[in-house]
């Protein structure tokens, strides 16, 4: 993918999405588990990943692995977990092998697509009304906002 996107809003970068799926209870072993071989940093912020709201995942064991045949389609509650990494073929190669390692699965639902990420230039929403800094947000840690609004009235 090549594609060269030049703002003076923002700044981009070639990066690696993995999406995972996986059965809620095995979540955050595999999140922990990836974050101890990478510290998935995105701009001023690391451990940065997202885990869907609980779905199902469907299948249809044809016999030939550990599980025995099925005649019937079956479901399991699954979560999505998704996080961009560097696109780097050793660090990329680590992360896999650590979802192998931890994924209850004998067949992890993995998918990796090359995509390009987005980072702000510091400084420029000092102002802006939108901003968590300058708005009471419920879903920021109360003692996080009362930091920001501090460091900003400073």
């Amino acid at each position: 993918m090549s594609v060269n996107l030049k703002s003076w809003r923002f700044e981009t970068e070639q990066m690696l999405r993995v999406s995972v799926i996986v059965p809620d209870e095995n979540a955050r072993k595999l999140m922990d588990g990836i974050l101890a071989v990478t510290d998935l940093k995105y701009g001023d912020y690391d451990s940065v990943m997202f885990k869907s709201s609980v779905g199902v995942q469907s299948f249809k064991s044809l016999g030939t692995g550990r599980n025995k045949a099925t005649g019937a389609v079956v479901s399991i509650p699954c979560v999505e977990v998704i996080f961009v990494i560097p696109a780097e073929e050793e660090l990329a190669t680590k992360v896999l092998e650590v979802i192998f390692d931890l994924h209850p699965y004998e067949e992890p639902v993995i998918h990796i697509t090359p995509t390009i990420r987005t980072l702000h230039i510091r400084g420029l929403d000092e102002d802006n009304p939108n901003r968590f800094w300058n708005s009471v947000v419920s879903w920021l840690p109360p003692e996080q906002q009362e930091n920001d609004q501090d460091e900003t009235a400073a």
